[in-house]
């Protein structure tokens, strides 16, 4: 039989470098998870992304234990690496902080492809090209599909 959900939690934590200090400790602490457990287990699985932010979706339980799913970095920070920024531009549609190209936007969509809500690559890339202008990034070159 399946056990009852009581709730989610969402987080970004660096990837093998979750401790029981804020933002994990009081997110899981509130709903009363054993807060150790969960950076033993998370550090253990994210030691290959250290360093770099990872969202986890969290389930728990009725009798206080849960699960966790790793999803992919989030796009704009995979942006900002690629265009080797700090942060993004506070007027995005006038001040424009770095390029990236297609290739890269490719790259981008097809490791978000699981976590994003579409179905082909073509609007993956479009997702990903939209989040890059968000953030005041020039896309280089045309778009592969107006060829």
């Amino acid at each position: 039989m399946a056990k009852e959900i009581s709730g989610y939690v969402k987080l970004q934590v660096k990837g093998g470098q979750a401790n029981p200090a804020p933002p994990v400790g009081p997110a899981l602490g509130s709903k009363g998870l054993n807060i150790m457990e969960f950076c033993k287990q998370f550090n253990a699985r994210t030691q290959d992304k250290i360093g770099k932010v990872v969202p986890v979706l969290i389930t728990v339980y009725t009798d206080k234990s849960f699960d966790f799913a790793i999803k992919t970095a989030p796009a704009s920070i995979q942006l900002m690496e690629a265009a080797k920024i700090q942060k993004g531009s506070k007027e995005s549609n006038r001040v424009k902080l770095g390029k990236v190209n297609w290739q890269q936007i490719e790259a981008i969509a097809l490791d978000k492809m699981p976590d994003l809500n579409c179905y082909t690559k073509e609007s993956a890339m479009k997702m990903v090209a939209g989040t890059a202008r968000s953030l005041g990034l020039s896309v280089d070159g045309k778009a592969p599909w107006e060829n």
